[in-house]
C-alpha cells in the first residue's frame, strides 16, 4: 500500500529539524497522551471487572444462587424433604437447610452486631468459600456449641480459637422479672477469612441444631439455600425449580433479585468510566489533528516541490496519513504495554506505594474486599485498542486530505 519512498518521507517528517522543535513537542504530547488513555482505560476496565467477579464470587459463595423462605415467616418445617426434592433437579448442585438470625456479638475487647447461620457439619464443609479459608482452628470440631467466625471479627473482638464468644439473641425470654434478652456463650473452633471485610467481621457459623436451639425455631429451618450448575441463568432455572416447590408453603428467591441494585451499580459504573476515560483518546486524536495541520502548513513549500516533481495527490495523502498513523500506531502499543503490566501488578503496585508513602489506599472497610483486584479481559483490551487505532487514523484523514489539495503553484508563489 505504501511504498518505500512514502515510508521514507512520511518517517522523516516525524523527525523534525531543530527549527521545527514545536511540532515534534506536540506530536510527542499526542502520542503521550494516547498511550496514557490506552493504558489507563485498560486498567480502569481490568480493576472494575475483577471488582466484580470478586464480589459477585464472595456474595455468590457464601449466599448460595438462589433461597428458599417460608411462605409464612414461621419457618420451613419440611425443610429435608424440601432439600431432598430439590436435589434431584439436574440443575442443582446443593440443596443446604440453614437457621439464620440476628444477635449481639461481644468479646473482651468489643461487641457489634453480628449474622448467625445454623449449618451441619457436612454441609458448612461443602461449602468450599469457607471449607478452604480456615486460618486458625479446624471444622473437625464443628459440633455441639462450637463455632466459626471471621478473622476480622475476632481481631476487633479480641478472641482467639478456644475463647468464649457471647452471643445475645433479640428474642426474649420469659422470666419472673419480665422478658430477658437470651444470652449464650459459644466456644470458638475456627477462625475463617474469604477476603471479603463485610462477610469476614459480622458472619459466625454455628451448628444446625444448636442453631435451633438458642433462635428456639423447634425443629424447623429459617431458609434453604440452593446452588445451581449455572448462577449467571438463574431466572431459568427458577421457573423450573417453581414447579418443584409448588403448593409447599415456600418461595423463591435467587441472587440477582437479592442484590440487583449492587451488581446493577457495578455495571453502570463500569460503561460510564469507559465513556468518560475515552475522551482522554479522543483529546489526544485532536492533538494530532493541530500537529498535523501545523506539520502540513510547515511543509506547504516540500509539498509543492514534490507535486512538481510528479508526486500525485493520492502519495501525498498517504504520506501524511502515515506520519499521522505512525504517531496513534506507537502510542496505542506503548499504553497496551503499560496497561497491561499496571493491571497484572496492580496489587504489588499498591502495596509498594502504600509502604512508600504510609497510607492506606485500599481500605476493606469501604471497598468490601481485603485485596485489589484485577482481571484483564482480552475482549475489552482489543476494543480498547481499536478504538485508538479507529481514533487516530480518522486524525490523519482531515490534514492529509488538505495536504493532497495544496495547490502547488500558490505555494511556490507565496513561499
Amino acid at each position: 500500500m505504501f511504498s518505500t519512498v512514502e515510508r521514507l518521507i512520511a518517517f522523516r517528517y516525524l523527525r523534525a529539524r531543530r527549527k521545527e522543535g514545536f511540532i515534534s513537542v506536540i506530536a510527542g504530547f499526542s502520542l503521550l497522551g494516547i498511550a496514557l488513555g490506552v493504558g489507563t482505560l485498560i486498567v480502569v476496565l481490568a480493576v472494575m471487572k475483577g471488582f466484580r467477579d470478586q464480589l459477585v464470587d464472595r456474595i455468590l459463595g457464601l449466599n448460595g444462587h438462589m433461597t428458599v423462605f417460608s411462605a409464612s415467616g414461621r419457618g420451613i418445617v419440611d425443610y429435608a424433604g424440601i432439600a431432598a426434592d430439590l436435589q434431584t433437579a439436574k440443575v442443582v448442585i446443593t440443596a443446604l437447610p440453614m437457621v439464620e438470625g440476628q444477635v449481639l456479638a461481644s468479646g473482651p475487647a468489643d461487641s457489634r452486631g453480628a449474622l448467625v447461620r445454623g449449618f451441619t457439619h457436612d454441609d458448612l464443609a461443602r461449602k468450599t468459600l469457607i471449607a478452604d479459608n480456615i486460618r486458625v482452628g479446624s471444622l473437625d470440631d464443628f459440633q455441639g456449641k462450637g463455632v466459626a467466625i471471621g478473622l476480622r471479627m475476632a481481631q476487633r473482638l479480641g478472641l482467639q480459637v478456644g475463647d468464649d464468644l457471647n452471643l445475645i439473641s433479640p428474642r426474649a425470654v420469659a422470666t419472673p422479672f419480665g422478658g430477658m434478652p437470651r444470652q449464650v456463650s459459644f466456644p470458638v473452633v475456627a477462625l475463617f477469612e474469604v477476603g471479603m471485610f463485610e462477610f469476614d467481621s459480622s458472619l459466625v457459623f454455628m451448628p444446625f441444631d444448636t442453631a435451633q436451639t438458642f433462635f428456639q425455631t423447634g425443629d424447623a429451618a429459617t431458609a434453604i439455600e440452593v446452588d445451581v450448575r449455572n448462577p449467571q441463568d438463574v431466572r431459568a432455572v427458577r421457573a423450573e425449580l417453581a414447579g418443584l416447590l409448588r403448593d409447599r408453603g415456600v418461595v423463591l428467591t435467587d441472587w440477582q433479585q437479592t442484590n440487583s441494585t449492587l451488581v446493577g451499580a457495578l455495571d453502570v459504573e463500569r460503561n460510564v468510566m469507559f465513556l468518560i476515560l475515552t475522551l482522554i483518546i479522543l483529546i489526544a486524536a485532536f492533538n494530532i489533528i493541530s500537529g498535523m495541520v501545523m506539520l502540513v502548513k510547515d511543509k506547504s513549500r516540500d509539498i509543492a516541490i514534490l507535486r512538481t516533481m510528479g508526486a500525485t495527490r493520492g502519495m501525498v495523502l498517504r504520506i501524511f496519513v502515515m506520519t499521522g498513523a505512525a504517531i496513534g500506531v506507537v502510542g496505542t502499543l506503548i499504553g497496551f504495554g503499560l496497561g497491561l503490566a499496571f493491571a497484572t501488578n496492580i496489587e504489588s503496585i499498591r502495596q509498594g506505594i502504600q509502604m512508600l508513602t504510609g497510607t492506606e489506599l485500599f481500605s476493606a472497610e469501604i471497598y468490601f474486599l481485603s485485596k485489589l483486584p484485577a482481571d484483564v479481559v482480552w475482549s475489552d483490551v482489543v476494543s480498547v485498542v481499536g478504538l485508538s487505532l479507529v481514533l487516530s487514523f480518522l486524525a490523519t484523514l482531515y490534514p492529509a486530505w488538505r495536504a493532497a489539495r495544496l495547490d502547488p503553484v500558490e505555494a511556490l508563489r507565496y513561499e
